[in-house]
């Protein structure tokens, strides 16, 4: 682990220092005049170091990349943020495989929440306030304002800084973090994390609006912190606030308190997926080893489970190969709910693992017919699709799907998979350089590029789009060598 950090700190430092120029996915490439944190860092370069981060917790598998769960917390963020109504700031919400409650936004509109803190929420409410104060850091700028309020140390500086928010990520300990920042700043730590306190009071503010103006109640985010605290113990409020990068303390509680008491929103019902995604969570999170079966039993001991807790049992129970059971089990859930894409498609996976294709098939394909176009469902059949000799229609599945709904990373990867099934092998060479420009790597996207151009069998339409598509990457790769040959005057002169 020391060693993937030191090396996440260097290149942290070379971006920054490089001033990595491909276009930044926000909609707008411009600065914002007057933002004191664009003279230090500008919103492409948060963006780019945003996505590398992102890029190493997926390669190191902290990211738990599911098609429910992504579409869920995506959907829940992007309602938020959509409150956020000045920010040209394009948002990206995942959820990362750490069982400890922890939440963190990084440069660029990233936003990661551990599965230990979607568990620990008591509603919908909570979650959402969570993703409201972590949207309020990034329509804030308080990374690169922490980055301004270093006195211009240098890049070397910001770049510790930025390796300390990845060890909190990682690890999903805030002390962690805090403890990487101040080994970095030296004397300057003391002011560095005096302003960071400042801004967690700042995003409570800011967040509780977003959150009552998408119709939440705003009462969850100290409803939530009460819970913590509690969780924590009299402790908490008597260690130094400075130690944590999300301090829970008696005033920052009523102070929340307070704000909410001022909002009125016309508050909305909660989803039925959150209480199905909490599940979820907790099954897919806990491992293919894990067997929660005791867990589900103990509950059932004292009450009836909630359908969110059958359908998690019988998740659990699909994961440890009681497929039979887990089928039975969905299509009373199933039925139940006929309007829920997520037991439809949990239905058709039971489905085809207990042997039954042509009615998982069946099952998928007409639950697409109730909800067209959903991300889940499309995949979960291209999925079925793929595996009963159907690839060239899981091909244009998904194609329709992704030409419409702005894909994953692993989305555009397993579209990658379908096209080579399906022997449309210079798609799936031009889906995987799509893969490798989502994860920063241009270079690798340019290689895939050049076996598409290769495949004999490509249109004139694909050739074009295909040769398109390499200059504007080889154009993005030939500016950020030549700024970062502008950055290193010297380096000619340096010994070989």
């Amino acid at each position: 682990m020391r060693r993937i950090l030191i090396a996440c700190s260097a290149l942290l430092a070379a971006t920054l220092a490089a001033g990595v120029t491909a276009q930044n996915r926000t909609g707008s490439d411009l600065p914002a005049i007057g933002s004191a944190g664009d003279s230090v860092i500008s919103r492409d370069e948060e963006y780019q170091l945003g996505r590398m981060v992102v890029a190493g917790l997926r390669d190191q598998g902290q990211i738990l990349d599911d098609p429910e769960i992504n579409d869920y917390i995506q959907n829940l963020g992007s309602r938020i943020a959509a409150q956020a109504q000045e920010s040209p700031q394009r948002f990206q919400f995942f959820v990362v495989r750490d069982a400890r409650i922890n939440a963190f936004a990084l440069p660029g509109g990233f936003i990661g929440v551990n599965q230990g803190l979607i568990t620990a929420t008591a509603n919908e409410a909570q979650l959402a306030s969570v993703l409201a104060h972590e949207i309020a850091h990034v329509t804030q700028r308080h990374i690169a304002r922490s980055i301004q309020a270093q006195g211009k140390q240098g890049m070397a500086s910001a770049a510790a800084i930025l390796a300390s928010i990845l060890i909190g990520a990682v690890t999903g300990t805030p002390d962690a973090a805090m403890a990487g920042m101040a080994v970095a700043q030296g004397a300057a730590a003391q002011s560095s994390i005096n302003f960071t306190r400042a801004n967690e009071y700042e995003a409570d503010r800011i967040g509780i609006g977003f959150l009552a103006a998408a119709g939440f109640d705003p009462n969850a985010m100290p409803d939530l912190f009460e819970t913590l605290g509690r969780r924590a113990g009299p402790a908490i409020y008597q260690a130094p606030e400075f130690l944590q990068t999300h301090p829970v303390s008696a005033n920052r509680i009523a102070e929340s308190r307070d704000r909410a008491a001022l909002l009125k929103p016309a508050i909305t019902a909660e989803s039925l997926a959150y209480s199905f995604v909490r599940e979820r969570v907790r099954v897919l999170g806990a491992g293919e080893d894990a067997d929660l079966s005791k867990y589900y039993a103990a509950l059932a001991d004292t009450r009836p489970l909630t359908p969110a807790q059958r359908y998690g049992e019988s998740l659990a129970r699909l994961g440890r190969g009681d497929r039979e059971r887990a089928a039975s089990a969905l299509i009373e859930l199933a039925a139940s709910q006929p309007q829920s894409p997520m037991l439809q498609a949990a239905l058709g996976q039971a489905q085809f693992a207990a042997g039954w294709p042509d009615l998982a098939l069946q099952t998928l394909r007409t639950a697409l017919d109730v909800a067209p176009r959903n991300v889940p469902l499309t995949i979960r059949y291209a999925e079925v699709l793929l595996r009963t000799g159907g690839a060239k229609q899981a091909h244009q599945l998904l194609l329709d799907l992704f030409n419409n709904v702005a894909p994953t990373p692993e989305q555009i990867r397993f579209t990658a998979l379908a096209a080579s099934a399906a022997g449309d092998t210079a798609d799936a060479y031009y889906y995987m350089s799509e893969y490798h420009i989502a994860g920063g790597d241009l270079s690798v996207a340019v290689k895939q590029l050049e076996l598409a151009l290769a495949d004999p069998a490509i249109s004139a339409v694909q050739r074009a789009r295909f040769e398109a598509r390499s200059k504007e990457i080889r154009e993005a790769l030939a500016a950020n060598r030549k700024h970062r040959d502008r950055s290193r005057p010297d380096a000619d002169k340096m010994p070989r």
